[in-house]
């Protein structure tokens, strides 16, 4: 695909295993091996819980430079400025890309957390409430949602954007006229290409979209609130040419593309090259996602199953809130490094956990009072640590199961 990233092309970069030390703030590999002066380079961003990575790969998906960020964190009151945090992490990753590559760059696409959700004013673009995480629950919206949607729809989850997108309707949307629903990944991008209102299929998905129809359902079309949300098309599309500021500032082509973009486990999965029905990818970040590769689209929220379309197929899964973050409230990365060298995977711990950060939980069960259960703790580290990263392995495996 000339001057547009394919789908394929855009997560090929993307790391399976995206928990790991962020703490390098420059470029961690530079592969700089662009011989030809008309050679063409894919720019793809990776907008994690934690950090943002960029990856450079060539037409054969060779990755010619990379590195990563954490987010730098500010505060808003009681809360961080995650938006904030986002873009100029963004920025800064751009600058962070080999000047001699910059004009050889044809396209840039990035992905997001899934349910990410950003309420900005249609007219600037500024974001008008914080921003609601992809983890966040809304329980009081539930109800509303459940009303209108198909049973066991994927949106009847409290964390899904619908609940978010209600949930801010109930509070504050109802007198806000000129407003517009973004997800993460919509929202950098249009920092990038300024057309204001584009999302893809795979973000829009837990909004209601369905990308079988190809539409918005007529259940959510009929709500009042139907008026914020993006229009939709699919990942790797084409949108508009980089802003001529920001390809002058960074020493990018006039007429590099600006292409939709995809969820963060998605971009995972097409980066382990999984290509066969059964075939299923595990993203350990601070969460847990999984997806399996299938012909038939299954959802069921009572579950937190639900299904992208990849192509003519289906990613089936969904995404545990066990993972690393619930490692980094417990141990350091050096107590984790450290720890992990006297495991003996050989033998099974005795220890039996559900680790999670915080309570509430959406996959392999949808429960947002689900507490996290990590107690007893031993007095030795070792046999701690064992018992969580195994328990974290048994949820893995309920979750396959779930999926299967």
């Amino acid at each position: 695909m000339v001057g547009a990233i394919s789908v394929t092309h855009f997560a090929s970069w993307t790391s399976i295993q995206k928990f790991g030390k962020l703490r390098r703030q420059r470029a961690i590999a530079m592969s700089v091996g662009v011989e030809e002066a008309s050679a063409k380079l894919y720019l793809g961003l990776d907008f994690g819980t934690s950090g943002a990575r960029f990856a450079i790969i060539d037409k054969g998906g060779t990755i010619q430079a990379e590195a990563k960020r954490e987010y730098p964190l500010y505060k808003n009151g009681e809360s961080y400025d995650w938006v904030l945090s986002w873009k100029e992490t963004m920025f800064l990753l751009l600058q962070d890309v080999p000047l001699e590559l910059r004009r050889h760059i044809v396209s840039i696409s990035l992905d997001g957390t899934s349910a990410t959700t950003i309420i900005v004013d249609r007219e600037t673009g500024e974001p008008i409430w914080r921003p609601f995480l992809y983890n966040e629950s809304c329980p009081d919206a539930l109800p509303m949602v459940k009303s209108i949607a198909p049973p066991n729809h994927t949106v009847c989850s409290g964390s899904s954007t619908l609940c978010k997108l209600v949930e801010w309707w109930n509070n504050a949307g109802s007198n806000q006229k000129s407003a517009l629903l973004l997800h993460q990944a919509d929202w950098l991008l249009w920092l990038l290409h300024g057309k204001l209102g584009v999302s893809d299929y795979n973000n829009a998905l837990k909004v209601g979209y369905d990308p079988e129809a190809e539409s918005y359902p007529p259940w959510l079309v009929s709500q009042p609130y139907s008026h914020l949300l993006p229009s939709v098309l699919a990942p790797g599309t084409p949108i508009a040419s980089l802003k001529e500021e920001i390809a002058n500032k960074f020493g990018f082509q006039k007429d590099c593309v600006v292409c939709t973009g995809t969820t963060d486990s998605i971009a995972a999965f097409l980066a382990a090259c999984a290509n066969r029905p059964g075939q299923a990818v595990t993203s350990l970040g601070s969460t847990l996602a999984i997806k399996l590769l299938s012909n038939t689209r299954i959802e069921d929220s009572r579950f937190g199953v639900y299904s992208h379309r990849l192509d003519d197929k289906w990613l089936v899964g969904g995404a545990s809130n066990t993972g690393g973050a619930v490692l980094r409230q417990l141990f350091t990365d050096d107590q984790l490094e450290k720890l992990s060298e006297h495991i003996d995977p050989s033998k099974a711990s005795l220890l039996d956990y559900y680790p999670l950060p915080k309570a509430g939980e959406r996959f392999p069960v949808a429960d947002p009072n689900l507490a996290p259960r990590l107690l007893p703790r031993p007095e030795d580290d070792v046999e701690y640590l064992h018992g969580i990263l195994e328990s974290i392995a048994r949820i893995e495996v309920k979750v396959l199961n779930k999926s299967f």
